[in-house]
């Protein structure tokens, strides 16, 4: 018999009791993976220096994901206009106090600490947006619903772009895609929304002049970079990316042992491309058992969604597996050069706090809902 028939239980066991060891045990799998690479990465720059920072980041991190795992999912339900005003206030706060860095306006400064509205924005959007869908339960199926979605997401979206930053809006538009799914969206107001967006994608290709007009240069060097050759040096991190891949070949270099890490060769290293330093250390055989890693944390974040019985739960732990899948699946495509680079970190892996925060508080999410779903067997 494959579930155990909830009626049966106690009251206490069946809310409020129930751990996922598991996916806690594949959240620390995946912590210790990133810190064993920013530890090797840092151990030739700067001493250490970013890896020190991690640590600290990941002890500061059992506050937020303390916060979601304990206080009830409804709970965010019911304030979930507040979160949304939130939300918005917080990336209108980066248009007046916002440190621009890069060319890109998107942290606000907290003494020696940066923090970065759009990421919290990603959880924020994905509470909201599930909520906004179950207050509509019995009007999903209408035009009108699946409308106001697009407008529920478009204010934080718009002030997102006008950062710049086109990773963050692209894992919102996912978020909306897979929570919008799940919720019972007829699929030909979503097959229409990707078909347009395609369209708009092929235009911004074939018209060189338009490209200009929504994305910044340095994204359209990111583009060209990838889909033709290029002598001016726009893709160096992703041609010493592939360096990096050949020399880690099936064995890799072994641990500590990367040269390209040791000369310096690729910028943000520890961040966008910290993959590269498991493809050059640990090779095929490392890389592979990295995507293993992720594959069981996935599983994990997938079956919360998968047993959740109640539609809001289920949209919430579809919004954050979309968020984080589409974060390591583009991030491991841009440093293979597959994908074009567009500065979306690796769960886990990639260095900063705020970063760090996000996947944890998501987790404790994740960790609240099973929390309170019927014990199944097998799961």
């Amino acid at each position: 018999m494959a579930t155990m028939h909830a009626g049966s239980l106690p009251l206490e066991q069946k809310r409020g009791l129930r751990i996922d060891w598991l996916l806690i045990a594949a959240t620390l799998i995946m912590l210790v993976i990133g810190l064993m690479s920013l530890y090797s990465e840092g151990d030739t720059r700067d001493h250490g220096a970013v890896f020190k920072k991690q640590i600290v980041f990941t002890f500061i991190g059992i506050v937020p994901f303390g916060i979601f795992a304990t206080v009830p999912p409804k709970f965010w339900q019911r304030i979930s206009w507040w979160l949304y005003g939130v939300n918005v206030l917080a990336l209108l706060a980066v248009r007046f106090v916002g440190s621009e860095k890069k060319g890109a306006e998107r942290w606000i400064e907290f003494g020696p600490m940066q923090f970065q509205p759009s990421e919290m924005a990603k959880l924020l959007t994905i509470i909201t947006l599930s909520a906004f869908f179950a207050y509509r339960q019995d009007a999903i199926r209408s035009f009108s619903t699946f409308a106001l979605s697009l407008l529920h997401i478009s204010i934080p979206l718009g002030l997102i772009l006008m950062q710049p930053h086109l990773g963050a809006a692209l894992v919102i538009l996912v978020s909306w895609f897979a929570i919008s799914l799940v919720a019972g969206v007829p699929i030909k107001f979503l097959g229409g929304t990707v078909a347009a967006f395609a369209c708009f994608i092929g235009l911004m290709v074939a018209v060189p002049s338009l490209p200009g007009l929504v994305l910044q240069p340095y994204q359209l060097d990111r583009l060209y970079g990838m889909i033709q050759q290029d002598d001016t040096g726009k893709s160096w991190q992703t041609d010493r990316a592939q360096i990096a891949f050949a020399n880690g070949s099936v064995m890799g270099t072994g641990y500590l042992n990367g040269t390209q890490k040791a000369g310096h060769f690729i910028p943000e290293q520890n961040n966008d491309f910290i993959f590269t330093v498991v493809g050059e250390e640990g090779g095929l055989i490392g890389c592979t058992l990295v995507l293993l890693a992720f594959g069981f944390f996935f599983f994990r974040v997938w079956l919360v969604m998968f047993l959740a019985s109640e539609l809001y739960y289920r949209m919430l732990a579809a919004g954050v597996f979309a968020a984080l899948f589409f974060h390591m699946f583009v991030n491991i495509g841009m440093v293979l050069k597959v994908l074009p680079v567009v500065g979306l970190w690796l769960p886990f892996l990639s260095s900063g706090g705020t970063a760090l925060w996000l996947c944890l508080a998501c987790v404790g999410l994740l960790l609240s809902i099973r929390r309170r779903e019927a014990p199944v067997l097998f799961s």
